[in-house]
């Protein structure tokens, strides 16, 4: 395991309440070095993107995809985002040192994993912690699996399947307030979403058209074992002010990737990634199935293409973390960060600029 010193995340979290009344940005293309970045890289020594940041045992852990240069060329599916293990890291407190775990789990230590070890998550039940990833099977089709741990380290043993009837990307594991379990998971694009219709898969599913209703995330309940889905897969509706769905065409709202829930004054917050459009949106209901209306934005667009987000309650406080490109300049080897996050009275979520422009 290795410790790096993280004195400078101080600052970076000190500015979030410096800068949050400067200007808005929503272009990163006119970035600079001048620029002033809200937050600074939780560590450097590797490259991270994807975190899912959760309190185990008063400790906090990050569960982050490990990005590689591992010399496959760049495509809109992502092959490029060609990721073998995942490191787990670990902080007593925001602005804390930053313990990198070592490698937690190894994509040759996966039976029926074949490539793409992306964006993973995890959650604690029955006295054992559970490590879900994405990662394509050896048809080349991604999969969610399952692995297990009797430390939030790990290091994480693999089931020898998948889960059954899982499929596409980037699972997050929530807990309601009674104790059950829900897995929210999607993308499109190389997330492979577009071709699932009814839980079938269709290898010649295609992305939607701009006039068409855009693809909708996934959710399924967790059979208490925490392996497998106690029930049937089932679309998630994310909606506009009015219950209407929305059409490809409304990418600056419609769902991409990158499903995360957290629950506040009662009201469930599902938020995600637009994608191509570069947001990190939320939405609102009042049941963990939905239907959830659009809100608004969580997070402006970071540098690089990508990105991906968790919320998470510490000491009385939200965090939002999430990554950008800041050490590398290349889309596919990412750093994560961390800044605050902020419910407005009315239960609105503050936006979250990444870059104030002097």
């Amino acid at each position: 395991m290795k410790r790096i010193d993280q004195a400078f995340l101080t600052i970076g979290l000190a500015s979030t309440l410096l800068f949050s009344g400067c200007v808005k940005k929503e272009s990163t293309e006119n970035i600079t070095s001048s620029d002033s970045l809200l937050s600074q890289p939780l560590v450097s020594h590797i490259y991270t993107a994807d975190p899912s940041a959760h309190v185990f045992d008063n400790r906090i852990y990050i569960y982050p995809s490990h990005d590689i240069e591992a010399g496959t060329p760049e495509n809109d599916n992502g092959d490029h985002f060609d990721m073998r293990d995942y490191h787990i890291l670990s902080m007593d407190s925001i602005g804390g040192e930053i313990t990198d775990h070592g490698v937690a789990l190894d994509i040759k230590n996966i039976p029926w994993a074949g490539r793409q070890l992306w964006a993973p998550d995890a959650a604690f039940a029955n006295d054992t912690y559970y490590l879900y990833f994405p990662v394509k099977d050896k048809q080349d089709i991604f999969r969610i699996g399952v692995a297990t741990s009797t430390k939030p380290e790990g290091p994480f043993i693999a089931e020898p399947e998948p889960i059954a009837n899982s499929y596409s990307i980037d699972p997050t594991v929530f807990q309601d307030d009674d104790g059950t379990f829900y897995m929210y998971f999607g993308g499109i694009w190389g997330g492979q979403l577009q071709r699932w219709d009814n839980n079938i898969y269709d290898s010649a599913g295609a992305l939607r058209k701009a006039e068409e209703l855009a693809v909708l995330p996934r959710v399924a309940k967790l059979s208490p074992d925490m392996k497998q889905f106690a029930e049937k897969v089932k679309e998630i509706k994310l909606v506009d002010e009015n219950g209407n769905l929305f059409t490809e065409t409304q990418n600056d709202k419609r769902f991409f990737e990158a499903a995360w829930m957290h629950k506040y004054n009662g009201k469930y917050y599902f938020s995600y990634s637009t994608g191509d459009t570069h947001f990190i949106n939320y939405a609102v209901g009042d049941s963990p199935y939905g239907p959830f209306t659009y809100k608004g934005v969580v997070l402006h667009p970071v540098q690089g293409w990508t990105n991906h987000h968790s919320i998470v309650e510490i000491n009385n406080k939200w965090y939002l973390f999430y990554h950008d490109v800041q050490l590398s300049g290349k889309t596919h080897l990412r750093n994560v960060k961390v800044t605050e996050l902020k419910h407005n009275e009315d239960g609105s979520i503050e936006a979250v600029q990444p870059y104030i422009i002097k």
